[in-house]
């Protein structure tokens, strides 16, 4: 009776330092709770439509919104027009296409359309979808700091290490996956291994710096 009672009072000690949680409650880690997240946006401008084309402003804008498509964008970029028989509207949006292409984006990847609108001269959209990271509002997560019987973490932990990290991140496609890589340099590397098995040198020559030089590389 008394090893009986040993061990039950055993069980129950590992029992209170393990969360009891139901299937359904928040995850127990904070990486988990808080993990780095994207969702998707819209990066588009209006274009309005003048008789002699695309204005300074516009050609700038355009020019802008290709740059960001170039270094973030998703899928094609998607020129929609006003629908209808007006054909200034159609003639700006064709010159939006052009604008588009001049600036760097290839024509596989911009595509032209019509959208329903009740004036035939109503702007000309251009845009791209992109993903952005999403960023948790900390100040609205609850705070357990009160004395507890679990080892679960308190809530909120860890909220602001991930809403730093979200951020700071330059392009929100690398939390999806990583950059491709470029293929190896198997020339370089096959030279690299025929010095290395004739006992050469498998370095490349670099360039001796002399006090000199460096000086003048100062001044």
């Amino acid at each position: 009776m008394r090893a009986l009672l040993l061990t039950v009072a055993a069980a129950s000690l590992v029992t209170g330092c393990v969360s009891t949680g139901a299937p359904g409650d928040q995850p127990l880690t904070p990486l988990s709770r808080y993990s780095l997240r994207v969702e998707p946006g819209l990066d588009r401008i209006a274009l309005a439509v003048h008789e002699d084309g695309l204005s300074a402003n516009q050609q700038a804008a355009i020019d802008d919104l290709a740059g960001r498509y170039l270094a973030s964008g998703v899928g094609s970029i998607r020129i929609e027009g006003p629908s209808g028989e007006d054909p200034v509207a159609a003639r700006q949006t064709w010159a939006v296409r052009s604008a588009l292409q001049a600036a760097g984006l290839p024509g596989e990847r911009i595509v032209v359309v019509s959208y329903y609108a009740p004036d035939p001269r109503a702007p000309v959209l251009a845009g791209f979808e992109t993903v952005r990271a999403a960023i948790p509002n900390c100040a609205a997560e609850p705070r357990a700091m009160e004395g507890r019987f679990s080892n679960d973490a308190s809530i909120g932990l860890g909220c602001a290490i991930n809403a730093n990290l979200a951020a700071q991140i330059a392009d929100p496609r690398d939390i999806v996956g990583h950059r491709p890589i470029s293929p190896a340099d198997s020339g370089r590397a096959a030279v690299v291994f025929d010095n290395y098995r004739k006992g050469e040198a498998t370095a490349a020559p670099q360039e001796q710096l002399v006090e000199g030089r460096i000086a003048r590389a100062v001044e």
